[in-house]
């Protein structure tokens, strides 16, 4: 098996390697490189590797900028000082993703895993690469912690977890407590899609944004629509648009 590494510190990079070599001496480390132009570069001109073990930092950006200037077919393995929590659509979209410092347990696991996916190639080539920038984009961006809320004569304010959901009526829009307490508020839904957190929050049609807690039951309807069960009750019976539908089983499953 032909490994490409891409990582910029030389000491993760050799321990990389010699945790590949424990794991099985006829893995071969055809390269060791430290930008994505020279990545780019390499891949252009050698045929591709077996697998790719790629940091997401680099010494010239994210190395998702490679997947932008060449095409990628390889299987990738990520490596990242990110946590896990934060990172659940790198286990979604690639082979694995290894917290620095590598462990060799967990680099075992991951490649136990590839040699079990290589049955299957297209399983393992075909990752969403704009899913796992959407995640790492998200991770420095500041998201809304509390809303004001408006009740009779006096403002109030509400923190996100106390939000089951929000929904438009007509051009209002309004928060929705986890007592089932409702507030109007003053933003649509487009500009709450923009500051809510993605992992706690998701638009489900043109009229709901619901909370992850708050989704307490779905059922597949006809044509792949799905009803949801909100906690509380909202006031309409609940779907998921069709388009959206595939993606809102992702965000549930994340």
């Amino acid at each position: 098996m032909k490994v490409l590494i891409l990582e910029d510190e030389a000491l993760s990079a050799k321990r990389a390697s010699q945790l590949l070599n424990e794991f099985d001496p006829s893995i071969e480390v055809v390269e060791t490189l430290e930008s994505v132009e020279d990545a780019a570069a390499w891949l252009r001109h050698n045929p591709e590797p077996d697998l790719m073990l790629l940091d997401i930092h680099l010494s010239d950006g994210l190395c998702f900028n490679l997947f932008d200037r060449v095409s990628v077919k390889s299987p990738v393995i990520f490596t990242t000082a990110y946590d896990q929590y934060t990172l659940q659509a790198f286990k979604i979209n690639s082979i694995d993703y290894l917290l620095k410092p590598i462990d060799k347990h967990e680099l075992n696991n991951a490649l136990a895993k590839y040699h079990t996916l290589m049955q299957d190639r297209k399983s393992i080539s075909s990752f969403d690469i704009q899913r796992i920038k959407q995640t790492i984009q998200s991770l420095s961006k500041k998201y809304k912690n509390r809303f004001l809320v408006k009740f009779g004569d006096t403002i109030q304010f509400k923190n996100i977890n106390e939000v089951a959901y929000f929904f438009a009526d007509d051009k209002v829009v309004y928060l929705v407590t986890n007592e089932g307490r409702k507030y109007l508020i003053d933003y649509n839904l487009e500009s709450l899609e923009e500051i809510l957190d993605p992992q706690l929050f998701f638009r489900i049609n043109r009229k709901l944004i619901v909370g992850i807690d708050a989704v307490q039951k779905v059922k597949t309807l006809l044509n792949s629509r799905l009803q949801v069960y909100l906690k509380p009750t909202f006031e309409q019976d609940t779907y998921v648009s069709k388009e959206r539908s595939p993606e809102f089983k992702v965000w549930l499953d994340n």
